[in-house]
Formats: C-alpha cells, structure tokens, sequence
C-alpha cells in the first residue's frame, strides 16, 4: 500500500467491511513504538445498554478452548508468586 503525496491511502474493502467503515465514518490512528493502527472511532451512545453492547460482541472470542484461568496464565505468564503445590 502506497501514500499518496497529499498523505492519503486507500482502506482495503476487505477490512471497510469487516469493519463497517463508509463515507463519514469516523476512524482514528493509533501508534506504538514503530507501528500504526487504523481503529474505527467508537462512537457516543452506539449501544443503549451493557447487553446490546454484549450481544454485539458475542461469539468473536476464540480462548482456543483454554479456561479463562488457563487463558490469563498463557497471556500473563507463569504468576511465581503463587504456590503451585
């Protein structure tokens, strides 16, 4: 992907719609170190509620059949203060 000489590149059709990104849609770039993310702007009163919200969200967790404990201990690492006795 190229920038073009006014700063400008085109979002992937691919991603705009996994995404849901359109005209007017609000997108904001985020950097860490020597990267840059596209994240799309998370928009005021988008959900009514914490289960809208949830619903929204259900199914697109994969723990790759960890426990969330299992799950917390490979994305944390060992905890060496705890007693595994």
């Amino acid at each position: 992907m190229r920038v073009t000489e006014k700063g400008q590149v085109t979002i992937p059709k691919d991603i705009r719609d996994q995404l849901n990104i359109g005209p007017g849609s609000e997108v904001e770039f985020v950097t860490s170190e020597d990267k840059v993310f596209l994240v799309k702007a998370a928009q005021q009163d988008q959900f009514k509620d914490f289960r809208e919200w949830a619903d929204s969200v259900a199914g697109t967790f994969d723990a790759m059949g960890m426990t969330s404990d299992q799950y917390m201990e490979w994305l944390r690492g060992p905890r060496d203060d705890l007693d595994r006795g």
